[in-house]
């Protein structure tokens, strides 16, 4: 399995993924703007992911650069979530609310670890609820989920990086270490 699909927040945008294109198709006209630009965002956010986590071993950087952009485009998915409420007049669940509450467990239970197989797919498949205000709400909650793992995952890229360097800096050592050895 690769190792990227153990990573939580892969996890969450992989659901998030699924589902977002499971609304697109239900919800919104296919001919619409917005239905490529949701698309992309979740697509975006999801593969910039798997991008710079495969950066990281040569490029912190990088890592750092990428998963801000798919943070970037989760909050971007938000945003369209949000005006899909609020165009058509429906409700934006408060975080209080015992919706949400269940809308994250279901979340904890889809990107639980155990609910990967050994090739590293869900699987319990993701399902939207069944009506458009809890289906978008749902959503939100996942992007605000992933945008919050994704901002914490980001600091502590930093904080390695500001401990350990970078791949110049490791190179950098290990060549002055090896000049030493010829001495």
């Amino acid at each position: 399995m690769n190792p990227i699909k153990k990573l939580l927040t892969y996890r969450y945008a992989e659901i998030l993924f699924d589902l977002g294109y499971q609304f697109v198709k239900k919800y919104i006209d296919y001919k619409s703007r917005t239905k490529d630009q949701l698309e992309q965002a979740l697509r975006s956010g999801k593969q910039n992911i798997v991008e710079g986590v495969s950066a990281s071993p040569t490029s912190k950087s990088t890592e750092i650069k990428l998963l801000g952009v798919a943070k970037a485009s989760f909050e971007e998915a938000l945003a369209d979530f949000e005006d899909y409420l609020r165009i058509n007049n429906l409700e934006v669940y408060l975080k209080t609310d015992p919706r949400v509450t269940k809308f994250r467990q279901k979340a904890y239970q889809l990107s639980d670890l155990r609910n990967l197989s050994n090739l590293g797919h869900l699987i319990e498949k993701p399902r939207l609820p069944g009506n458009p205000q809890d289906d978008a709400n749902f959503l939100l909650t996942l992007c605000h989920q992933v945008t919050f793992l994704l901002d914490r995952q980001i600091k502590a890229a930093i904080v390695r990086f500001e401990k350990e360097g970078g791949i110049s800096e490791k190179l950098h050592r290990d060549r002055v270490k090896y000049l030493k050895t010829l001495k």
